[in-house]
């Protein structure tokens, strides 16, 4: 694989930082670097409704007194043509006089979708694409996901002992894995566009579900399946200004009054059995711009997402230690055959303090 050159690594690294930080805009960085190869100014991308990575680079060219006129911008996506949020970045480097954009991506935004190269070369800016165009879509898979297929990039955390259990036979788990594995979860929590549980897992621990552990310049929404609107009034999910998203299977009740009262959206979307239809629960949370979705439940709707099919990647927490009998990371099967088995890759592997942190995607997931 061929290196990208070090502007666009520099752009890149920039565009890290925004994770976290710009959803549900995808993450980008941007590098303005002039004739003679000095940098001229860099940046990211803002939150939601502040300045694209081109227009902090370009303020930050211009707040040290540098002129950009006939630099090249290095951006690790194509540059948006549209008024959204913001206005279109490729006329602000047009007014600019930059005279070549490098663009690791093309924007997979029916909105922009070409347009903004468009444009460009329409203003005689030379436009090449390609550099880092394997990590600029990697790190913007959930994005890339909501607009290719209409849905979040759906992310499994689990932490478990080593021989796959989650709890103990009466759901007892806190805590199977270490501090330090919480806390990396944590990191993991931030940078997702919302947290999905199941009421089993609320009822059986009233977890906050929230980012404590790891630094966020915010709190994403929640999400939970909740089919019979069993949600205590009392639970700690409820959080002033913090959007909270209950799916049901039940039509409007004086229930489902109380739990708007206290500040929950309940949305019903009923399915095959008196249960939650999922499938449309992701579509819906694409609408919600949600773009990657960290789910923290139990085995059952572990497994209704694996059995369905609307797993993505798993992120497991293994801790050195075995239980024996106990809960299951995912109840569904059984399989009448091995090659039933859900093919999975190894992302990566990594040491968390005590514990063993596995990031395996479902084989084929992310062709889109």
């Amino acid at each position: 694989m061929t290196t990208p050159h070090a502007p666009i690594r520099q752009a890149l690294d920039l565009a890290h930082r925004s994770v976290g930080l710009s959803e549900p805009n995808p993450r980008v960085g941007c590098v303005l670097v002039g004739p003679d190869g000095a940098v001229l100014g860099q940046g990211h991308t803002q939150e939601a409704g502040g300045p694209h990575a081109e227009i902090v680079a370009l303020r930050d060219a211009a707040a040290a007194g540098r002129e950009v006129r006939g630099a090249t911008a290095y951006v690790t996506l194509e540059p948006c043509a549209h008024h959204g949020r913001t206005g279109p970045c490729c006329e602000a480097l047009v007014t600019a006089g930059i005279r070549k954009v490098v663009a690791s991506v093309g924007d997979p935004n029916p909105l922009v979708g070409g347009r903004g190269f468009e444009r460009l070369r329409a203003a005689g800016i030379e436009v090449e694409t390609g550099p880092g165009a394997a990590e600029a879509r990697e790190l913007n898979l959930g994005f890339f996901s909501r607009m290719v297929r209409g849905t979040p990039w759906v992310r499994l955390k689990v932490a478990a002992s080593l021989d796959g259990r989650t709890g103990l036979e009466d759901g007892t788990s806190q805590w199977i894995t270490s501090e330090g594995a919480r806390a990396d979860g944590h990191a993991w929590r931030a940078r997702a566009g919302a947290l999905l549980t199941g009421i089993g897992t609320v009822l059986q621990d009233d977890p906050r579900l929230d980012v404590r552990l790891a630094p966020t310049p915010r709190q994403p929404p929640l999400a939970l399946v909740d089919s019979r609107l069993e949600l205590p009034l009392t639970a700690r999910l409820f959080v002033p200004g913090r959007p909270l998203w209950i799916y049901t299977a039940q039509p409007r009740s004086p229930k489902w009054q109380a739990l708007e009262d206290r500040g929950a959206e309940v949305i019903a979307l009923p399915g095959p059995g008196g249960k939650v239809d999922l499938a449309a629960l992701l579509r819906d949370l694409a609408m919600r711009e949600v773009n990657e979705l960290h789910v923290e439940a139990g085995h059952k709707l572990n497994g209704s997402l694996v059995r369905e099919g609307l797993v993505d990647e798993l992120l497991l927490y293994l801790a050195p230690k075995l239980i024996g009998l106990g809960q299951p990371i995912a109840g569904f099967g059984p399989l009448s055959a091995l090659d039933q088995a859900l093919p999975l890759q190894f992302v990566s592997t990594e040491s968390v303090g005590v514990d063993l942190r596995v990031v395996a995607r479902v084989t084929g997931r992310d062709r889109f």
